[in-house]
């Protein structure tokens, strides 16, 4: 069991938040800066490179969401310094300015007007000096409260609702009581179950902020003539495993909030929360889409709970995975951190898998790598609103 004198061994930022790995990475503003952010990374031993695809012609909200994930991405407690690299000075200071205000090293190059070979070059000097400097930092003790800890589950079937996701929404019952900072989304996921989650927001203005979050999604399926989400949720492999319609999902999905989780606020997409409790992020289904805009909001773990077995991972959000589908467990053991088969077996009631849950949370807060970790899956993958200028 935990509690509110439960501690973990994490690092202490400069701006007060833990995190519960040291990550130095290396950041591009823009898909052509990847190529260089890529060679410093291959250069310094230590760093990691982050590339992506988007960047360039970007406008209005699209824009600002693509800034808004970059800084959250810099400035999640479980990356200690950031090396950003862009093409044009003005976007690359904007991130370096972003991350700059939770106090924590970051340094900031453009390739126009230096070329590749001197950016890299000024670049990887940097990076190393910041490698070095991240080396130092120790793990101290900290409070549980003080993790922020998200959810989304991938590959669904029948064993997801009547196993793994109420095992998460057990652990977020007990996490909820002592104090942590949660959160879940899926927005299109919630489809025929929304009324169950605006029940349980905790005033009619938090209500009325998730059902305009959720109307929004609507509208943009109507706007596309989408009568409905054939072929996309449930997706072939939920219909394979069982499923047969987006409301048996969404009854399931809505098993990770717990039973005793109010819903105390809602987010846009890779938005920091306020203060601690649960809180609903509007956010893609896409695995690797919403585990990003987790770590952009300033998350430092995961709870992904699967069926018939999801191998995502992210390179600075530990991603923890759960699994109650005997036959997964025993063809994709490599993927799998938590095994709960045993409530569909009888073999453990849900009270316990809860409490393997949250063991495992805390080991892996306290340095243990997760199985996506050590599998080397770092899946980045922004969001999208527009298609580009």
């Amino acid at each position: 069991m935990i509690g509110k004198d439960t501690s973990i061994l994490g690092y202490r930022r400069e701006n007060g938040r833990v995190g519960v790995r040291n990550h130095v990475i290396v950041l591009p503003v823009d898909d052509i800066s990847n190529a260089a952010a890529e060679a410093v990374a291959n250069n310094i031993k230590g760093t990691q490179a982050l590339p992506h695809p988007y960047g360039r012609l970007q406008f209005g909200a699209d824009l600002e969401l693509h800034f808004r994930t970059l800084i959250g991405t810099g400035a999640n407690p479980n990356v200690a310094a950031v090396v950003v690299i862009g093409i044009e000075e003005g976007w690359t200071k904007l991130i370096v300015d972003g991350i700059a205000k939770t106090g924590k090293p970051v340094l900031g190059y453009s390739i126009e007007g230096h070329g590749d070979h001197e950016t890299i070059r000024r670049a990887s000097q940097g990076a190393r000096e910041l490698v070095q400097w991240a080396s130092e930092k120790q793990r101290e003790p900290c409070s549980l409260s003080e993790l922020w800890v998200s959810t989304k589950c991938g590959e669904s079937d029948t064993t997801s609702g009547c196993g793994s996701n109420p095992t998460v929404g057990n652990a977020f019952d007990k996490l909820y009581a002592a104090g942590c900072t949660l959160v879940f989304g899926e927005t299109t996921e919630l489809t025929g179950g929304e009324h169950l989650v605006a029940a349980r927001c905790r005033t009619p203005a938090v209500k009325q902020q998730f059902m305009d979050m959720f109307n929004r999604y609507q509208e943009v399926i109507n706007r596309h003539k989408t009568s409905d989400l054939s072929d996309s949720q449930p997706t072939k492999g939920n219909i394979a495993g069982g499923l047969t319609t987006i409301e048996e999902k969404a009854l399931g999905n809505i098993q990770k909030i717990g039973k005793q989780c109010i819903v105390d606020g809602v987010l846009d997409k890779a938005e920091t929360p306020t203060g601690p409790g649960l809180w609903f992020m509007d956010s893609s289904s896409a695995a690797a889409e919403m585990v990003t805009l987790c770590a952009a909001s300033g998350y430092v773990a995961h709870f992904f709970p699967t069926g018939q077995g999801n191998i995502i991972g992210n390179p600075i959000l530990p991603v923890i995975k759960i699994c109650s589908n005997p036959k997964t467990v025993r063809t994709m053991s490599e993927h799998v951190d938590v095994d709960t088969s045993g409530l569909l077996q009888r073999q453990m009631n849900m009270d316990q898998a809860g409490d393997k849950l949250l063991e495992c949370l805390v080991r892996t807060a306290n340095g243990r790598l997760t199985a996506a970790e050590a599998l080397g899956h770092r899946e980045f993958v922004l969001t999208r609103l527009y298609e580009s200028a």
